[in-house]
């Protein structure tokens, strides 16, 4: 052995356990001479290796080590000598490569350093993971992953044949970040990291936190990807959006989970590019403004439905490419509609590919499990206090905003992350600092999250999925609210699902399950969500929720859908409700399309296809969702005919509708209620149109005010309102 090199040094480099391989391999200084250059490589496949300069020059290296370690001295000068390999494997195989530790050039600067260390790299996804890069003209992928407590990582491959003695990775000193590039590897290659921790011998091979792609379960490597080959034509879309999410604007929200939507004819999934144009086409048809994708980050299990993520930067591969889904979001902006996803930031699997337990430590998540393991989802729950953490977390929040051009993101699971005693007994919980239990921790990652993702992407918005009673969910962070945008209204979905189980006899007793959400309805930016959440774990389908026979749950259904596009807020509804899906919703299969065979699920479909169309046409119906000039009862009482009657004004308060729901199956004849104008007044939709498959019962067409005062204005309609109905009326003063 040359005396320069440390045996112990070797012995762990030959066995892939050395954190500085710089130090070994790669070119030195010769100790003899300027002008000469030493070279050193870690080769176990070669049987002779040779070095080849770009002058032509070639030198075979000396194989010092059994294990594979060559040396040689090569004339030239150590800062500007470029050369490449040539190998004979035992069997005689030839290849021609460059050598990795020729390359020292970092992907960081100080300032990633600093920014990372402060919690506020926020594109650090540019910077970790894997990415093609071309350094002093050679192609190949710079590596780099932040593991602070190992003392060794390696990047192994199905281009190294998953031998981690090859590709030992450099640490960047304290900052825990590894790195390497790797000439001549490309987009597609499969790679995982060798991790050797300090602590135990730990010993563990991982997926790449910040991996773009990864292999379809059951593998789960990370797959190198390129997502600057995409060429984007939604400009129009982005020009137009480009200023702060308007809360005075439609959003029909269609949840979607990609994999059950619809399915193939030997039920297999369709691809990103399938559902481009057949669920694209749908959506825009029946006149959503928004699809809404339940998590499409890599998950292992499919009865997960994508919250248990493994691969919080890689769009599952369950359904195409990351270039797939890039085309998926492009044809929805091109047909005008905004993309939602599902996002989760409150916890993450245990899985040994994954975060857990990263580096031989509770890296990512909280050591204490009672503070770090979920005890009801069987997760870890995400060190906000930790500040390379938060920088993860909030980088992956912009990386879909920016790279994807997602439109909103909708936070899972908010009250997990507000409350340290959330789903826990006591004893089970640590307070916080004060004593309370509020995660302070995770408290000010959310307003950090939303403040950064308002002000990096003014054009987006957020949700949060939150069930609490936890104040300003969706008020500004500058006057104590936690800044999203909207928020789930789990207490209308509550409480009007109960109101439409209960037999229509009871519902005089039950009356302040409607009215009551109008107490609180301006509080928040409320969404009214009718979710999957609701369709799952034994709950039914929501059809089956309704009370009564089969003719009265259809009714009830347009009813409910009904109620749901005139109450204050934004609207969401589950895939499959809208055709009266049947059986409760299941990832393992698609939705019951051929229930549209039958005439009661079609128009169903038409309903809320209209309603939609309706709903973006008319400006009482989503201008002032968010404060009570949107909204006045005519009638909140009647609690003995279970009627509710209501006025919906646009900005313009000349702009109004005025709105009934029956919620008895008996129709009410000569119904009087006051309106603010002596004039005609259109019925714009009716749910018990025929053509919606209803008794055809109503006011044909329009109906003409008289002057005989009630409730609170001199002038009052008598109308017909059929058996479990709505009827949305708008005055035409043309016609008067």
């Amino acid at each position: 052995m040359p005396s320069n090199l440390d045996q112990t040094q070797v012995d762990a480099l030959i066995h892939g356990d050395y954190g500085t391989p710089f130090q070994i391999l790669g070119k030195h200084p010769h100790t003899d001479t300027d002008h000469e250059v030493l070279i050193r490589a870690m080769q176990p496949r070669y049987a002779k290796l040779t070095v080849i300069t770009d002058q032509g020059q070639r030198v075979e290296l000396e194989r010092i080590r059994v294990e594979g370690l060559f040396e040689g001295v090569i004339a030239g000068q150590l800062d500007t000598l470029r050369y490449h390999f040539e190998g004979v494997t035992h069997e005689g195989e030839i290849s021609i490569f460059h050598d990795p530790y020729a390359f020292r050039e970092s992907i960081f600067s100080e300032i990633d350093w600093y920014l990372l260390r402060e919690g506020r790299h926020l594109s650090l996804y540019d910077k970790l993971g894997a990415h093609p890069r071309e350094l002093d003209g050679v192609r190949g992928v710079n590596f780099a992953v932040w593991a602070p407590n190992a003392r060794a990582v390696s990047v192994i491959g199905d281009f190294n044949r998953w031998d981690e003695r090859i590709h030992a990775m450099n640490r960047h000193g304290d900052t825990g970040v590894w790195e390497l590039f790797i000439p001549e590897v490309q987009p597609g290659a499969i790679y995982r990291y060798d991790i050797r921790s300090y602590f135990n011998n730990y010993r563990v091979k991982k997926s790449d936190p910040y991996g773009f792609y990864g292999e379809r379960r059951p593998n789960n490597a990370s797959i190198v990807a390129d997502l600057s080959q995409y060429s984007w034509e939604d400009s129009h879309w982005l020009a137009e959006h480009q200023e702060q999410a308007s809360l005075d604007q439609p959003m029909s929200i269609y949840e979607v989970h990609l994999g059950s939507w619809m399915r193939k004819s030997a039920n297999e999934w369709l691809t990103y590019r399938d559902l481009a144009h057949e669920l694209v086409n749908y959506v825009k048809k029946m006149g959503y403004t928004h699809i809404e994708l339940m998590p499409i980050t890599e998950h292992p299990l499919d009865a997960s439905w994508g919250y248990q993520v493994t691969g919080f930067f890689a769009v599952t591969s369950r359904y195409g490419t990351p270039q797939d889904f890039m085309y998926f979001v492009d044809q929805c902006h091109q047909n005008g509609i905004g993309v939602i996803l599902d996002w989760v930031p409150a916890h993450f699997p245990r899985d040994a590919h994954g975060l857990a337990y990263f580096d031989g430590t509770h890296l990512y998540e909280h050591a204490d499990p009672r503070q770090g393991a979920h005890p009801d989802w069987g997760t870890y729950i995400f060190n906000y206090g930790r500040n390379e953490v938060r920088s993860f977390l909030l980088s992956n929040a912009l990386f879909w905003l920016k790279v994807y051009h997602i439109d909103g993101l909708r936070v899972d699971a908010v009250s997990s992350m507000l409350y340290l005693d959330f789903s826990r007994r006591a004893g089970e919980w640590i307070p916080n600092k004060y004593g309370g239990n509020e995660n302070l921790e995770a408290i000010q990652f959310l307003k950090d999250f939303n403040t950064i993702v308002h002000s990096e992407c003014p054009q987006a918005f957020t949700i949060a999925e939150e069930s609490t009673a936890w104040a300003m969910v969706s008020r500004p962070t500058y006057i104590g609210g936690l800044g999203f945008t909207y928020k789930w209204n789990m207490g209308w979905m509550h409480d009007t699902l109960k109101y439409i189980q209960t037999d229509p006899l009871y519902r005089r007793y039950n009356h302040n399950l409607i009215t009551f959400s109008l107490f609180y309805a301006f509080s928040e930016n409320f969404t009214l969500s009718l979710s999957h959440d609701e369709v799952v774990h034994g709950k039914g389908a929501l059809i089956n929720k309704a009370a009564g026979d089969w003719w009265q749950k259809f009714a009830t259904m347009r009813l409910l859908f009904g109620f749901q596009y005139t109450h204050p807020g934004k609207k969401l509804n589950f895939m499959g409700q809208e055709i009266g899906q049947w059986q409760e919703w299941s990832e393992t299969r698609s939705l019951d399309w051929h229930l549209l065979d039958h005439e009661p699920h079609q128009r169903l479909q038409r309903w809320v296809r209209d309603l939609n169309h309706l709903y973006k046409s008319e400006p009482a119906l989503y201008e002032h969702d968010f404060d009570p000039r949107g909204f006045r009862w005519i009638e909140a009482n009647d609690a003995d005919q279970s009627i509710f009657s209501y006025l919906r004004f646009a900005d313009d308060p000349q702009n109004f509708l005025v709105i009934l729901c029956n919620f008895t199956p008996i129709p009410r004849h000569h119904y009087r209620i006051g309106v603010p104008e002596l004039t005609t007044y259109d019925e714009l939709l009716n749910s018990d149109s025929q053509i919606y498959g209803g008794s055809n019962l109503g006011n044909k067409g329009s109906i003409q005010a008289d002057p005989t005062p009630w409730h609170h204005w001199l002038q009052s309609l008598s109308l017909t309102i059929p058996p479990l109905s709505i009827l949305i009326l708008k005055p035409n003063r043309v016609r008067s």
